[in-house]
């Protein structure tokens, strides 16, 4: 197999989730600079919540459907998403770690970085919290107790934007976590939620991916405070030039206009009676 068909299946295992790869923005042709003229594959690189939570099922075919682009998506933690971005290997970003999105785009790997939803992030335990998180009053609190007690604790430990929420809770707190109490999964939301069920522990999770997870075990024991706001943004990539930047121009426009603004601001309302995301595009 030639260099140029071996990158082209490459690139579509990473969309399909069965490999992470580097080099493969090298096969893709660069879209124009001109909306007009976008068209082809386009790789969306996104956090594992936009997928595990159901959005990007509810929304993407409507993009599909009025776009010449090709949407392949890579859904992953934010830092591996935006590893991606900072080599060429995406074309679009969806993510949800603020610091580490200022240092992209301070380091010139983006060309544009714009609101577009928002939801929180919860605390969730055994049914009987043993830990007593529900008395605390900020979340930084609650990982306190949480690291007092030793009660076990599941973390992504996968350099997601979660992850990194949950690391700055724990240095608000003064904890280094560590020991048998405190479990590194390397897993995205929803496994990491399930092993957290199934071991009776504790875990940060985003709202959304919370409620829209089947047969837990679990319920929210600490919300509300502050510090657990978790915003969205789309990034359009640029690289040199060697990325689809038209494409993802067209989506980045696309998911912060009006029509997709109503969807993504009443998705889940029918099934959980209360909306996943909360949306931060001006109308």
């Amino acid at each position: 197999m030639s260099r140029p068909a071996q990158l082209r299946m490459a690139c579509l295992l990473v969309a399909a989730g069965l490999l992470v790869t580097a080099g493969c923005s090298s096969e893709r042709t660069p879209g124009a600079e001109s909306a007009a003229e976008a068209t082809g594959n386009m790789i969306l690189a996104t956090t594992t919540s936009t997928q595990d939570s159901g959005l990007l099922d509810a929304i993407l075919p409507t993009f599909e459907q009025n776009s010449d682009c090709v949407p392949k998506t890579v859904a992953v933690g934010s830092g591996q998403a935006m590893a991606m971005g900072a080599s060429g290997d995406a074309d679009v970003l969806l993510v949800h770690s603020p610091k580490a999105e200022e240092k992209f785009m301070a380091e010139g790997h983006g060309s544009s970085r714009e609101p577009v939803m928002h939801n929180d992030f919860v605390l969730v335990g055994p049914p009987d919290d043993p830990a007593h998180i529900g008395a605390a009053q900020q979340a930084a609190e609650a990982m306190r107790l949480i690291a007092q007690q030793q009660a076990l604790f599941a973390s992504r430990a996968d350099d997601s934007g979660t992850h990194a929420k949950e690391l700055s809770l724990w240095a608000e707190a003064g904890i280094k976590p560590s020991g048998s109490w405190y479990i590194e999964t390397g897993q995205g939301m929803g496994e990491t939620l399930t092993i957290a069920s199934q071991k009776q522990a504790y875990t940060l999770s985003d709202r959304g991916t919370f409620l829209a997870t089947g047969n837990l075990q679990s319920k929210i024991e600490f919300q509300g405070s502050p510090d657990l706001q978790n915003p969205y943004h789309v990034i359009v990539v640029d690289h040199g030039g060697t990325t689809n930047v038209a494409c993802a121009k067209e989506f980045s426009q696309w998911i912060r206009s009006g029509p997709v603004q109503q969807t993504i601001a009443h998705f889940g309302v029918e099934k959980y009676g209360q909306p996943l995301f909360f949306t931060d595009a001006p109308s």
